[in-house]
């Protein structure tokens, strides 16, 4: 059989061309560094895709200055601050005033397609629509095997390879058990998510909290906006009418103050929450980095940020690698990312308890939970300490 296939080598072999994959391929490049990325969907089912997208000042940062594309600027909304709704007000929480910092609304989608026009611009080695993936000698000489989208079976040998493969990794299953160590946490509940044809109902994000559960006001566009509440895990989606959403939605904002602009409900889905994280991020010659080393909740938009946050710092650490041909500086990129990693993972445990009801939750767990809303949005300490771990630590910190 192996006689039979297209036979390459590579520096550095991705697999998972998504974001963190395509965003390390072009990063790599400006330091002379050829890759190939390959991926399991075609570039159009990635972007056809709707994920959410709040942008921290760093990864803005990383798109326009490496040259990827300034469309975040033109199309991306820059937010300085956030609403916590709870109490039966509203509490502004000033990123501007606060850190000097900025976050954008900017779909992931269109993170992915900047990225992928990037690397076509750039000449870059990228096979969407990949079947059949393998990898294998990941201690010594590591190879990525599969069948392109005209059938073409391939093995591509690399000098290192990476796992951007999402969280449901093929690369972190191939670490040995005795070689990792799995973090987990399941939470009690999940998010209903909508997209709706609709104008915004507010200038920014609104966190909401209310005892019939945590609500999250978003936006896409002038007349496309993203909302999500809280449900329960097992809850199906098409069980829920228009109106019966609509009607759920506005109990909980209507609590705050808040009244949102109706619209068509075009697409409605059902998001569990969990966190994950596999420490070290490498083994021999792989390494991990995105989904497929952590995932968080979605409460402090952290997944994308990480995701970008891991491939700064791999870039670094592989040029270093492939110089001396030494997997060591895999160690410093997994101790320098699981640094930032577990910062967020606890932010987003933070946010997650602090907004969202739990099932048994009794009348004091809620008021208990609006006197630490209260403690941090009437406090500068408080206020300060969520505007910069929500804007994002700067310096790849």
């Amino acid at each position: 059989m192996s006689s039979s296939r297209i036979h390459s080598r590579t520096r550095v072999g991705i697999v998972g061309a998504g974001p963190a994959g395509l965003m390390l391929s072009h990063l790599l490049a400006r330091a002379g560094i050829d890759s190939v990325a390959i991926d399991l969907r075609s570039r159009e089912e990635i972007e056809r895709t709707h994920r959410a997208g709040i942008l921290e000042q760093d990864s803005v940062d990383l798109l326009v200055g490496t040259g990827v594309s300034d469309r975040v600027h033109r199309d991306g909304y820059q937010h300085d601050g956030i609403d916590l709704a709870f109490g039966g007000g509203s509490h502004r929480i000033d990123f501007r005033g606060l850190v000097g910092a900025s976050t954008y609304l900017y779909p992931q989608q269109d993170v992915f397609a900047d990225l992928a026009d990037a690397r076509e611009r750039d000449g870059g080695d990228v096979r969407f629509g990949v079947t059949d993936v393998s990898v294998d000698d990941l201690l010594s000489a590591p190879v990525m095997r599969f069948t392109d989208a005209g059938g073409a079976a391939h093995e591509v040998r690399a000098e290192f390879l990476v796992g951007a493969d999402g969280s449901r990794s093929l690369c972190r299953r191939m670490v040995p058990e005795a070689e990792r160590r799995q973090y987990f946490r399941e939470y009690p509940f999940a998010w209903f998510g909508i997209l709706t044809e609709a104008p915004p109902s507010a200038p920014e994000l609104i966190y909401n909290h209310s005892p019939r559960g945590f609500a999250l006001i978003s936006q896409r566009t002038e007349t496309l906006q993203r909302m999500y509440f809280q449900c329960d895990s097992a809850e199906d989606a098409n069980a829920w009418s228009d109106d019966r959403i609509w009607t759920e939605l506005q109990a909980r904002l209507d609590a705050n103050g808040h009244v949102l602009k109706e619209g068509p409900i075009t697409s409605r889905t059902v998001l569990p929450f969990r966190s994950f994280v596999q420490e070290p991020m490498h083994y021999g010659r792989l390494v991990l980095a995105g989904d497929a080393a952590h995932t968080v909740p979605p409460t402090g938009a952290k997944g994308l940020n990480l995701a970008l946050a891991d491939v700064r710092v791999l870039a670094e650490e592989l040029e270093r690698a492939l110089t001396t041909d030494d997997p060591a500086p895999l160690t410093s990129y997994s101790e320098r990312a699981l640094h930032r990693v577990w910062k967020a993972q606890h932010f987003s445990y933070w946010m997650t308890t602090m907004l969202h009801t739990l099932p048994d939750a009794t009348p004091f767990d809620v008021r208990r939970q609006e006197g630490e809303l209260a403690s941090v949005t009437g406090s500068a300490a408080g206020s300060t300490y969520l505007a910069e771990a929500y804007t994002g630590w700067p310096g790849g910190r």
